[in-house]
């Protein structure tokens, strides 16, 4: 009964592991940049300071 328990606090804790890791990659994708961006287009040339 012992090895039934490690194994599930073994997934719950892989399981919460990849729960913190996809929430900080959706953060940072979700996140403004920072800098300055220049855009070169068709209207000409863009420089924005984020």
């Amino acid at each position: 009964m012992s090895d039934h328990r490690n194994i599930l606090y073994f997934l719950l804790g892989i399981l919460s592991m990849a729960i913190v890791v996809l929430g900080y990659n959706f953060y940072q994708a979700k996140r403004q940049p920072e800098g300055v961006q220049i855009n070169i287009g068709p209207n000409g040339l863009k420089i924005e300071g984020k």
